[in-house]
């Protein structure tokens, strides 16, 4: 169903809030879009978010190369990052309304996608803070003033004036300001109770009522308030899901987004076949011990020492093996190999398993081309439980057993200690990147880790073989969850069916990897 947008015009009530460069996201939007606008929001968004969180990570926050980074992120996404500017059409590309428009809309989207659980909660206010924390201070003095009183803080600036007649106490109790630097900046006055934790930590002048409290870290008030208001909007959207959901259109959409993945598409398989069994983990090559991001390692070590793999695990494991190049006829062969060697004969194999590998490689069923999956779903779905090995080690291991299996596969303390510490910070992707690193021996891997056969093929790359498995690389990226191309009304058609495909899709699917 095509959604109509309602026409731009003076009675617009969204004209006020698309007026200033930068908002709390106070008023949700009120017009009508269609599903396919909807839906690229909501991408360009969480592209957005994932820059600012690997950037967070990279560099020092709100650091120049930091910045630079983010600020060209904005302009390659049409989002609005900069607030000298006026509502006249550019020459090329959209306006300053249109980045707005854009901007508070893809925000209340991801609201519905990330309020789901606590963790998907947790990771949004995170990113949207840092995202809230550089467009902030990038606002001039005067804009800044201008937010904080539109918000309802009335947070003024102190006169050059008081700023000479408080110096030596603004020196003595603010942090890191000396004589030079109250000149140099701008001082709040605040009521004492706004600013609680500053006082408690005696970090600001105190008088009268009011805090004197300096540029940095009014920012942190402004940042606490965000954190808030935000914490509080994603539990009432939160109790509003079941409606949501009741919307066929809308709940495959949402639940997508909160797992998606939009880089390559590794269910293409350009190198079937050029991948050999003996390859895996044997001989010169052996590309489990060399090239395998550790979930798939644990996966491939725990199949080997116990030849038995739960559902879970041989979902993730089987579907990463299609997308490195592994044929249907040696997936079957390798299963098979390794499952006869435990507890299941060669008959009840062919009988409990092998249609469900074949169902995988879209030969069975409804002959869908399934694909590997990702890290944000590794993540996020089907956590693994008691005798579970599937999911992600950096995400489901307790920070003791990962140390221990770090160290197993011989990495350096210090790159243990850099690892678990972006666990701590829960950057599990990130976590996965500094151990490529670190295996790999170089000091910045210059690609963003998304996927696990995307640390495959990196990898092959970084050690210089695999010139098959190179050329996937080249091959015509199908973003998974890039709704910006094609045609509407197709798009929209398709999103109408994809409740009722995708669950009896995946019905059938895990009823053909259930254990007998």
């Amino acid at each position: 169903m095509q959604f109509s947008r309602k026409r731009r015009g003076l009675t617009n009530p969204q004209t006020e809030v698309y007026g200033h460069a930068l908002q709390f996201y106070g008023q949700p939007p009120l017009e009508n879009i269609s599903l396919s606008e909807f839906e690229a929001f909501a991408v360009d968004r969480l592209k957005l978010l994932k820059t600012v969180e690997n950037l967070g990570v990279s560099h020092v926050k709100l650091s120049e190369v930091y910045s630079k980074k983010l600020e060209n992120e904005f302009k390659n996404l049409n989002f609005p990052y900069r607030t000298d500017v006026d509502e006249r059409k550019s020459q090329s590309g959209p306006n300053e309304y249109d980045k707005r428009r854009k901007d508070h809309i893809s925000h209340f989207i991801l609201r519905l996608a990330y309020c789901q659980t606590e963790d998907l909660r947790r990771w949004f206010i995170q990113q949207e803070v840092d995202l809230f924390r550089y467009r902030f201070s990038d606002l001039s003095a005067k804009h800044k003033l201008e937010f904080l009183h539109r918000n309802n803080l009335q947070y003024d600036t102190i006169s050059v004036e008081e700023k000479k007649a408080m110096q030596d106490k603004l020196v003595n109790s603010s942090y890191a300001v000396s004589g030079i630097t109250v000149e140099d900046q701008d001082f709040y006055k605040v009521p004492f109770q706004d600013a609680l934790d500053l006082v408690r930590t005696r970090r600001v002048y105190l008088k009268a009522g009011y805090v004197y409290i300096p540029h940095q870290d009014i920012v942190t008030i402004v940042l606490n308030d965000f954190r808030t208001r935000l914490s509080k909007a994603l539990a009432l959207t939160a109790r509003s899901l079941p409606a949501v959901h009741s919307d066929e259109r809308l709940q495959p959409l949402l639940n997508h987004l909160s797992h998606a993945y939009v880089g390559q598409d590794y269910s293409i398989q350009k190198n079937v076949g050029k991948i050999s069994l003996e390859q895996i983990d044997s001989g010169r090559v052996e590309l489990s011990g060399k090239s395998f991001p550790l979930c798939m390692r644990q996966l491939h070590q725990s199949l080997r020492e116990n030849h038995h793999l739960r559902h879970g695990g041989r979902m993730q494991y089987g579907l990463f093996l299609k997308g490195i190049g592994l044929s249907l006829e040696q997936a079957l062969q390798f299963w098979r190999s390794e499952f006869i060697r435990g507890k299941v004969d060669a008959d009840k194999f062919d009988k409990a398993y092998a249609y469900g590998i074949r169902h995988m490689f879209g030969k069975e069923g409804k002959r869908a081309d399934y694909t590997p999956y990702s890290c944000m779903k590794v993540i996020l779905s089907n956590a693994p439980s008691q005798g579970d090995h599937h999911g992600c080690p950096f995400r489901h291991s307790d920070p003791e057993l990962l140390k221990q299996k770090l160290q197993f596969y011989k990495v350096s303390p210090s790159g243990i200690s850099q690892i678990l510490e972006l666990v701590k910070g829960m950057h599990y992707q990130l976590a996965c990147q500094k151990y490529f690193e670190l295996t790999h021996n170089i000091e910045d891997a210059n690609f963003s880790l998304n996927h696990p056969n995307q640390y495959f093929i990196e990898s092959q790359r970084v050690l210089g073989g695999g010139k098959d498995i190179k050329r996937e690389t080249d091959a015509p990226q199908r973003p998974q969850e890039n709704p910006t191309k094609g045609s509407g009304a197709a798009r929209e058609a398709a999103a109408a069916n994809t409740s009722q495909g995708v669950a009896e899709i995946m019905e059938e699917l895990d009823s053909f990897f259930q254990d007998a």
